[in-house]
């Protein structure tokens, strides 16, 4: 099986969801930058790669009006 190289600021993203997902936090874009200590708007980017490496999943808002934005998720819930 061949390993996935991740750069380092993926590899903090991923820890970040990994980490609020067994807080029982949801891993919406704000608590992830919070996590990793960067603005949102620099997690576009890897967050969009680790899923594309199927390493995340993005979720929407399953309640119509109820929309946090979307959450970005490393297990599938159930």
């Amino acid at each position: 099986m061949q390993q996935l190289r991740l750069t380092d600021i993926e590899q903090r993203v991923y820890q970040a969801v990994t980490t609020l997902e067994a807080r029982g936090q949801v891993p919406f874009p704000e608590a992830i930058a919070e996590e990793v200590g960067l603005p949102p708007d620099q997690l576009t980017t890897p967050l969009h790669v680790l899923g594309e490496k199927n390493l995340l999943h993005r979720e929407d808002s399953p309640m119509e009006g109820l929309d946090f934005g979307p959450r970005w998720c490393s297990q599938q819930l159930a």
